[in-house]
This record gives C-alpha cells, sequence and structure tokens, in this order.
C-alpha cells in the first residue's frame, strides 16, 4: 500500500513538473512570436542611412518615427557580427523594460534599454544599455559571440553604431568579458582616480587584447546581459567620433 502511494506521488510530481515546463516553452514561443513580430513592425517604419564623413562611416535614423510608438525611445545601436540592431529605449527605473517590448505590452523577452541613471546624452562617464540574453539570439543574445576569436577577427566588428535624435556616434569596443555577476562595472560618473581605477579594471577583464587607450577625458558605452544564472556578458566600447543631427 505504501508503495503504491510512493508511486503515485512520484507520478503526480513527474506530471506537475512536465505541465509547468510545457507551460514555460509555450510561453517563451509566444514571447519569440510576438518580439518578431514588433521587430518587423520597427523595420517598415524605420529607414537606416550610412552616412559617409571622409574615413567614418555613422549610421542615421529618424528617431521621431520611433517615439510616435514609443515615447521612451532614445536611439538606435548597431554592432557587426551580432544580431544587435534595434532601437533602445529609457524610462525611470531598470525593471519595466525587463517584461515589456518596444511596443510596451507585455513579454518576458523584454527590449534593450538605456540604465535610468544615465542621462540621454551620453554625457555621462559610462552610459549603460541592457536586455536579456535571449536563446534565439534577439535583445542581447548574440551579445556572447563578441567572445570568439572570429568575431574579433573582423576589424569592423570593433566599432559601435549608435543614432539619437541630437546626433550620430562612433564607439570603439575595448573590453569585452564573461563574469559572475557583479554590479561593479555599473557606475555612471567618477572622480579622476576612481575613473582611472574603473577603466583599469574593465580593460584588464577583456578575453582579447583590442590594443585601444583609454584616459580620463573618453566616454565610455557598456552593453550588460545574462551569460546564464550566475554569469554575465560585458562589453565596453569609448566614443572615437560624433556628428550632430
Amino acid at each position: 500500500m505504501k508503495k503504491n502511494i510512493f508511486i503515485y506521488l512520484l507520478l503526480i510530481i513527474f506530471i506537475g513538473t512536465f505541465i509547468y515546463s510545457l507551460i514555460n516553452i509555450i510561453r517563451w514561443y509566444i514571447d519569440v512570436r510576438n518580439t518578431n513580430s514588433v521587430i518587423e513592425e520597427i523595420k517598415d517604419i524605420v529607414i537606416i542611412n550610412d552616412v559617409e564623413r571622409k574615413d567614418s562611416k555613422f549610421m542615421d535614423i529618424d528617431i521621431t518615427k520611433l517615439r510616435d510608438t514609443n515615447s521612451d525611445t532614445v536611439g538606435w545601436i548597431k554592432i557587426d557580427g551580432t544580431n544587435i540592431d534595434y532601437p533602445f529605449v529609457k524610462t525611470n527605473n531598470n525593471d519595466y523594460y525587463l517584461t515589456h517590448s518596444f511596443d510596451k505590452s507585455y513579454n518576458n523577452a523584454g527590449w534593450v534599454f538605456m540604465d535610468y541613471r544615465n542621462d540621454t546624452s551620453f554625457s555621462d562617464d559610462n552610459t549603460i544599455l541592457y536586455a536579456h540574453g535571449r536563446l534565439d539570439k534577439t535583445m542581447f543574445g548574440s551579445l556572447k559571440d563578441t567572445l570568439e576569436s572570429d568575431w574579433f577577427n573582423n576589424l569592423d566588428n570593433h566599432i559601435i553604431k549608435v543614432s539619437t535624435e541630437n546626433e550620430n556616434s562612433l564607439w570603439k569596443v575595448f573590453s569585452v568579458y564573461r563574469i559572475p555577476t557583479t554590479d561593479d562595472y555599473i557606475t555612471i560618473n567618477f572622480d579622476d582616480m576612481g575613473y582611472e581605477q574603473f577603466i583599469d579594471m574593465i580593460s584588464k577583464r577583456s578575453v582579447h587584447n583590442f590594443n585601444v587607450d583609454i584616459d580620463n577625458d573618453d566616454k565610455i558605452l557598456t552593453l550588460s546581459t545574462c551569460y546564464n544564472n550566475s554569469d554575465k556578458v560585458v562589453l565596453h566600447a569609448k566614443l572615437i567620433e560624433k556628428e550632430s543631427k
């Protein structure tokens, strides 16, 4: 009798676990479908222009069109060699866009967003963008590709393009790494000594040698996402050129 009860309990646990896992899989696929739908809608309303300026090629996007869909829109970011080619947003906290898409619909895939403490003019020492590391490589799911030698060996991949309402800018990657979850790289502003120590710390962590000089006058762009449940993938780049719009 006791043996039968034990078997029944195991069966109930197994069925419950199976149903729970199935529900999560279904939810994940719904989130993927909805995210891809939003991405396609964005592509229909946005024109991306590459603008030649001597030896530089800026990306220029009319952000006002995106604001018609989402007033939180700040700009657009693109990194060659990855799938990162999205508008990014900002609100008054770092939680909302973990569970909401660009059109503000509920979606566990979230969206790319700027740290709420940052100024949208990129005037802070360290401007931070976050997004989920999705398995289908949407959002920042392909950021982990920057850890690979194939990505690093293509020098074109080292330049990040950003377009906002008021300016277009180019950022040069100088550090990428995987690290157990920590918050020591998400400070916004520093005094001179603190900034020097910060730059030294994040530069030494890089899995690649980018051979890029950084000093206290440089502005830094940081991208952060989950590698898994315990680790992060982080990328840092410095501002190398910008133009007003």
